[in-house]
């Protein structure tokens, strides 16, 4: 398999995953809002906004990526996006990790997250395709 294809795997498989992560959260505003519901993301009524919000990223953020594993070479700025906030979501929870207060709600979770998204990101960066021109090298 080469780089452009497991680049356009990558990126179909990941913004697949954010699409359907983004309709759930997106959803879960709305079921908040009906009386009586016991939704299982108890973050109250601010929470649920936000969470919403959330939901509308990523779907915006899904559409980019799966655009960018239709057109590898045009959608390359995407994908070097999709690095970065992969390496600012780790960071976030590797610090999470450190102080501690989230161990009683998260256990190691942390950890495993921020290495799967650090993994994600050198994908991201290792398979990046040239610049339209530019010839390949494999």
């Amino acid at each position: 398999m080469n780089r452009q294809t497991s680049y356009r795997i990558l990126c179909g498989a990941l913004g697949a995953l954010m699409a359907v992560v983004g309709v759930i959260f997106f959803v879960t505003f709305f079921g908040y809002q009906q009386p009586g519901s016991t939704p299982g993301l108890k973050t109250g009524p601010v929470g649920h906004y936000f969470v919403a919000f959330t939901g509308c990223a990523l779907i915006g953020w899904a559409g980019g990526l799966l655009g960018a594993a239709r057109h590898p070479a045009t959608g390359r700025t995407v994908g070097t996006l999709t690095a970065f906030a992969l390496v600012l979501s780790a960071l976030y929870r590797m610090v999470a990790w450190v102080i501690g207060d989230y161990y009683v709600m998260l256990g190691e979770l942390p950890r495993f997250e921020a290495a799967l998204f650090l993994l994600l990101a050198l994908g991201f960066v290792w398979l990046r395709p040239p610049a339209p021109g530019k010839e390949a090298t494999e």
